[in-house]
């Protein structure tokens, strides 16, 4: 089914290889967006002049910009990707995740909420507000623990996570209260194209690069399930579609690694598109470990699987080998994202960890 969609966020990682996978679909997207350090234009540069994209620089605790954009584009769904996403961020400075993920949330639901009582019957019955949501909402779990799922209780341990955690019983309450038809979606790791280069895989895809350190935190043992960006996005568009309001849906890419045999293949294959003369793994540099850092995540999908018919098509192999590839052909992109604000983000935050 087309759609026109509300896409928040739309010009951040997810949310751009989401409106990308989207127009190329069919849908009409309205790109509501307020282009902080993690926003950039040029991820949508292919939609430029494209009918089918609206882009509106605004931010969604502007409730009333947020309903006058429903009403004028008859948006029959919202997604919302907009947030702030960096757990080292958050603990150097929380309240910019507090005043978006929990008081933006709060605001786009009320805007949300006031235009559906606007709409006919059908409208109404038809309209979905998806959130985007993380798996670190759940905590951390042991070695031997099965993964999260659906119905695991929520123990975040960092602001970040926290925030989002706030968010998510904001959306859950709106619909068990308003009645708002809503759908929540909590996704392990990102990778792949457009990701700001202050995530792992990118940071240490763009040091390799430079030749400079590559910064892993602690012992490097962390474990993460890691799912390819466009695997996310078509799960999203899945419970977009057929997803039934008030529940959540997780999305994993069934790929469980140690942060630092991501951080070694990573260099395997730069050693073989990008070779150097020597081993780019001898960059590896351990740093301090973050406050709060979570041992590990590990997501069940199986009701997204067994209830929707969703899997991922990318293995953690055929994902990072297309991700660094991207990297490594898109120079444009990269200059135009390593500003000298985010070198100093660079410096404020690994710059006192290194230890070898």
């Amino acid at each position: 089914m087309r759609r026109t969609i509300l896409v928040t966020g739309g010009a951040g990682f997810i949310g751009s290889n989401f409106v990308l996978q989207r127009v190329a679909a069919g849908d009409r997207i309205i790109n509501l967006d307020k282009l902080t350090y993690a926003g950039n234009l040029g991820n949508l540069a292919d939609l430029r002049n494209h009918p089918g994209h609206v882009f509106v620089n605004g931010a969604i605790e502007d409730s009333e910009l947020v309903g006058d954009l429903l009403r004028r584009h008859q948006a029959s769904a919202i997604v919302n990707f907009a947030a702030e996403s960096h757990v080292d961020r958050s603990i150097l400075g929380p309240e910019e995740f507090i005043q978006t993920n929990v008081v933006g949330t709060f605001r786009l639901l009320e805007a949300t909420l006031k235009h559906c009582r606007t709409l006919g019957a059908v409208e109404q019955r038809d309209f979905r507000f998806l959130h985007v949501s993380t798996d670190e909402v759940y905590g951390s779990l042991n070695s031997s623990d099965p993964g999260f799922r659906e119905d695991t209780a929520y123990a975040p341990n960092s602001p970040y996570s926290a925030s989002k955690a706030s968010s998510d019983h904001l959306v859950r309450s709106y619909f068990h209260t308003y009645g708002l038809p809503v759908l929540t979606t909590n996704c392990s790791n990102n990778y792949g194209p457009y990701q700001f280069p202050e995530k792992l895989i990118p940071l240490m895809i763009l040091n390799a690069l430079n030749g400079k350190p590559l910064p892993v935190y602690g012992d490097g043992l962390n474990v993460r399930d890691w799912l390819y960006v466009e695997d996310h996005c078509r799960a999203i568009a899945l419970v977009l579609e057929k997803g039934t309001p008030g529940q959540t849906y997780n999305i994993g890419g069934e790929s469980e690694m140690k942060n630092i045999d991501v951080v070694r293949i990573v260099c395997s294959i730069m050693d073989e598109l990008h070779p150097v003369g020597t081993p780019h793994e001898s960059l590896l540099s351990f740093v301090a470990d973050r406050p709060g850092h979570d041992r590990r995540y590990a997501v069940d999908c199986s009701k997204l699987k067994q209830e929707l018919g969703w899997k991922p098509q990318e293995t953690f192999v055929s994902g990072i080998l297309k991700t660094v590839q991207w990297y490594l052909q898109h120079s444009e992109w990269i200059e135009a994202v390593t500003s000298g604000s985010y070198r100093n983000w660079i410096d404020t935050n690994y710059g006192s960890r290194v230890i070898a």
